[in-house]
């Protein structure tokens, strides 16, 4: 039996029962009876409802560096939580069996009826330091973040979006009075390369990326490079240069490695010289903070100081071998160490 049948925010009413909704860049215009792009937003009667809130599909207990957000309390574990859903449509989405539910799929039938309140408890009890909106998008579950966020604030845990950025800007400033961190997506700096293989624009994700920065959200920003699609020098300038020009020196850029998955299963996965040929040109533009991921092992999974250059915590996957920051600022030269929860 459903949890609750919650209406959604952020959409319009228009004439003859349909609704325009406005949580994404999207904005999908319904008729009575359609469902959005994201496959959980329906209009019923001329009113928009939210047919996953309160259905989680995904719970688990993550070290917070595998969101990966490698400078918001290091070393805790974040209560992550999905629903069913999403709006983008990648060809490379390593979590398709959730995110791209069919629009026959009865959703009462999939996930678990857990209440915000719940959830809260839950990472409570599993000692989690905070909690992460993640696997699928957050953004087309946002009334259910929302009101999770806004108790897990009140009891004093972090909220985390891990997030494409595909998000109008009305909610993200809504929603900013809880949102402690941000770790974006930013898969690519073509218009192209999101039409053909994402199904949205770029324009959007930028200006999220810029948003967030200016309310004061932390922001780390992911790119899974893709052999032949977004791997060209030329791109990889643009990226990095729009990340130190635009958020920032001191925001973390997650360089990951892809593997052959959902619809690209056949297509190469990326060779490490593609990654350490990102993180140099991350380094060369200024950046304080570059990590290769997906490749266990290597030393980019480390922190470094800006300053003096020693490591300030080693890591070895998702795990802290050593931190030497202490009360956010490097131990050997005393620089303060950009972060939440350093």
């Amino acid at each position: 039996m459903r949890l609750t049948v919650k209406e959604a925010m952020f959409y319009q009413q228009l004439e003859n029962n349909k609704v325009i909704c406005k949580l994404c860049p999207h904005f999908c215009k319904l008729d009575d009876g359609q469902i959005g792009n994201c496959n959980v937003r329906k209009n019923l009667a001329g009113k928009l409802y939210s047919l996953v809130f309160g259905k989680a599909i995904a719970v688990h207990v993550d070290p917070i560096e595998k969101k990966p957000l490698f400078h918001v309390a290091p070393g805790s574990h974040s209560f992550s939580m999905a629903t069913a859903g999403c709006n983008f449509h990648c060809k490379f989405c390593q979590n398709a069996d959730i995110s791209q539910v069919s629009r026959s799929i009865n959703l009462d039938l999939i996930g678990q009826n857990l209440s915000p309140a719940e959830i809260v408890s839950m990472a409570i009890r599993n000692n989690c330091t905070s909690i992460a909106y993640t696997y699928t998008e957050p953004t087309i579950y946002f009334e259910y973040a929302y009101e999770t966020a806004k108790i897990a604030h009140q009891q004093g845990l972090l909220n985390i979006f891990v997030t494409n950025g595909f998000i109008s800007q009305e909610p993200v400033k809504y929603i900013n009075e809880y949102l402690d961190a941000a770790n974006v997506d930013l898969k690519s700096f073509s218009d192209n390369f999101y039409k053909r293989l994402v199904g949205a624009k770029l324009a959007p994700v930028l200006d999220t990326l810029k948003l967030m920065k200016k309310l004061n959200i932390w922001v780390e920003v992911t790119t899974l490079i893709i052999p032949g699609e977004n791997d060209s020098d030329e791109e990889l300038k643009q990226i990095a240069g729009f990340i130190k020009n635009e958020l920032g020196e001191e925001t973390p850029w997650h360089i990951s490695r892809f593997y052959p998955q959902y619809k690209l299963k056949n297509h190469p996965q990326t060779p490490v010289t593609t990654l350490q040929k990102a993180y140099d040109i991350g380094k060369d533009h200024g950046l304080r903070y570059v990590y290769m991921g997906n490749v266990p092992g290597n030393q980019t999974e480390n922190t470094y100081c800006y300053n003096c250059g020693k490591i300030l915590i080693n890591r070895y996957g998702y795990q802290i071998q050593k931190n030497n920051i202490e009360s956010g600022k490097c131990r050997f030269c005393g620089v303060k160490i950009d972060g939440v929860g350093m």
